[in-house]
């Protein structure tokens, strides 16, 4: 296990719901700690993941942790469902609905037509709710003290848009996006484009990258990741 911290190892966690990103590297911690002794070492993740999302987290231990940006800068692909015809403040269900929205007019064809216009290069406005840095502050900072603040607009791509499966106002899907998309913005961006509102009430990213969430670990199952990292030894 020493030679696999010099050279570095990493390790894919299919993290849980209401888990931040951080416990789940809190917890590869703890298992290597207690079952090597050694205390010091790096150990970081690769794009964080909100903690009412699920799905894939690629966390890099040692020499691994200077490839994070690497891993960070690779597509992502996420499934999940937007709720159309309300919104929250944070366009997913952490806060309450503040607005409701007529849907009577949406469409199947509408809402398929309008999936397909979101492909491409584009610009997008970060969440108000997110660590986006604004004056050396984060974003959620104002917003939590309910300042209002000009969030700046950030390029992304959205490689595919695919509408899985519609059931009355909720709209689940597949996208594969850049580097720094935010799923949230899109819903909102989404509700907008359909004349109506929408917000984001799951999320589950499934590849980062080469890598997939089925060959990721369950963090709760310490025996599987004793196995996989080697411990034992």
């Amino acid at each position: 296990m020493h030679d696999d911290f010099q050279s570095g190892r990493i390790i894919l966690i299919d993290k849980p719901y209401h888990w931040t990103s951080f416990n789940a590297v809190a917890k590869i911690k703890y298992i290597i700690r207690n079952h090597t002794g050694v205390k010091k070492f790096k150990i970081g993740h690769a794009g964080t993941l909100d903690p009412l999302a699920t799905g894939l987290l690629i966390i890099c231990i040692g020499k691994k942790t200077k490839e994070i940006d690497t891993f960070q800068a690779q597509s992502k692909e996420y499934t999940g469902v937007f709720k159309l015809g309300n919104t929250t403040p944070c366009f997913d269900l952490e806060k309450e609905i503040d607005f409701e929205y007529p849907t009577s007019h949406i469409t199947p064809e509408l809402i398929m037509e309008t999936a397909a216009t979101f492909v491409g290069e584009q610009m997008q406005v970060p969440p108000i709710y997110s660590a986006v840095k604004i004056n050396g502050k984060r974003a959620f900072s104002y917003a939590r003290l309910g300042e209002e603040v000009e969030i700046k607009s950030k390029p992304i791509t959205i490689y595919a848009f695919e509408v899985t499966k519609i059931d009355q106002n909720e709209v689940h899907f597949k996208i594969q996006c850049s580097k720094g998309t935010y799923i949230r913005s899109i819903a909102r961006d989404f509700g907008l484009a359909l004349e109506s509102g929408a917000h984001l009430i799951e999320l589950r990213r499934t590849k980062i990258g080469e890598y997939n969430v089925n060959d990721a670990f369950d963090p709760e199952n310490i025996a599987e990741i004793i196995e996989h990292l080697n411990l034992n030894c």
